[in-house]
Parts: structure tokens; C-alpha cells; sequence
């Protein structure tokens, strides 16, 4: 066995370990107080804290220095207009986000590449099943490896966005193996044509 595949391999679990494990300090909540994600300034995400204890909010944004100032009601609803508080925690409206446990439709983008990547893995198999029967024997087609990549880097890309570790360690070790043959079959078509 090589030894490249099983470091690219150490090295894909390290950075997918620090994508889903790093944090902002600055969006850590206090005990005993409840958070809801805001969408600021187009793309930028951050949080509004609220603390039932003092009914206080902080906006907690990342890369913000220093301890986020607090805010009481009527300067929240003046940042955010009126109605934001009766709206900020209650249940997503949309039953569709609600069931898939999003709140935005870029959410639904995530959702969707991670739909993709269980299609691929469910279509790998009918291929690698319906290429065995036609043979009457075990056999694994190169599209198998490919639509195996495919669906974990796409199933990779989703559990990092989820931050789920124990998703991101099951994709990264096959991802690296599904290259790896694709690999070793391209190394096995170039030997033949050189040597035919």
C-alpha cells in the first residue's frame, strides 16, 4: 500500500476537523440565554443573544473585537425594525424548513447539495448493481468510482456546513479512496495504450 493516500487522507480529516470545530469566540452565547441567526449587511452572519433573565440582547457578529455591547428591547427593534422581536423566535413559518431544520433559502442551497450527494450514492449502487447482473458476476465500473467522488465531495461539502463531524469522518476517508482508484484505473489505461 502506498503511503500518499493515507496522508492525504490524515490530511483531509485535519482541515475538515478544523472547518467544523472552529468558532468565533465572539458568537459564543452566555448560560441561559437563547440565540437566533440574522443575516447582516447581505452575506455577513451573526447572532442576536437574548437572556430571559434581564430580557437583554447582544448582537454577536464575527471578526468583531471586544466583549458585544448589550441592547435592551427598544434598541433592538430600532436596528431591526418593529416587528423582528415577535418574530424572532418563533417556529419558521415554512413547513419545508421547519422538517430540513433551515432557516434561509441559501440553507435550502446546502440542503440541496447534500440531497445531490445521497442521489449519487444511491445511483452508484444501482450502477455497480445493474453492471453486476449484466456480467452474472461481481464487477465495479469506473462510473461507480465516479459518481462515488462526487457524491462525497458533495456530501463532504454539506456535513462541514452542517459542522457534523461524525459526517465529515465518514466522507473524508472515501473521498480519498474513490480518487485513488480513479487513479490507479487512468495509471491502468495508459499502461495498456503504451504498451498495445
Amino acid at each position: 500500500m502506498r503511503w500518499e493516500p493515507v496522508v492525504a487522507m490524515l490530511a483531509l480529516i485535519a482541515v475538515a476537523g478544523w472547518l467544523v470545530a472552529r468558532g468565533d469566540p465572539e458568537l459564543t452565547p452566555r448560560p441561559g440565554s437563547h440565540t437566533v441567526e440574522l443575516r447582516l449587511a447581505g452575506t455577513a452572519k451573526g447572532a442576536l443573544e437574548w437572556t430571559p433573565a434581564t430580557d437583554r440582547y447582544r448582537l454577536l457578529v464575527p471578526g468583531r473585537h471586544g466583549e458585544p455591547p448589550e441592547l435592551d428591547r427598544a434598541e433592538v427593534e430600532r436596528m431591526f425594525g418593529p416587528t423582528v422581536l415577535e418574530h424572532l423566535f418563533e417556529e419558521p413559518p415554512n413547513w419545508l424548513f421547519r422538517i430540513l431544520n433551515i432557516t434561509s433559502l441559501s440553507s435550502l442551497l446546502w440542503v440541496g447539495i447534500g440531497l445531490l450527494g445521497q442521489v449519487a450514492f444511491f445511483l452508484r449502487m444501482a450502477v455497480q448493481w445493474i453492471a453486476s447482473e449484466r456480467r452474472k458476476e461481481s464487477f465495479v465500473p469506473e462510473s461507480f468510482w465516479w459518481l462515488s467522488l462526487g457524491g462525497g465531495i458533495a456530501l463532504f461539502s454539506y456535513f462541514i456546513w452542517r459542522k457534523d463531524l461524525i459526517g465529515v469522518l465518514g466522507q473524508t476517508t472515501g473521498v480519498v479512496i474513490y480518487a485513488r482508484n480513479l487513479r490507479l484505473i487512468h495509471k491502468r489505461r495508459t499502461r495498456q495504450r503504451t504498451a498495445g
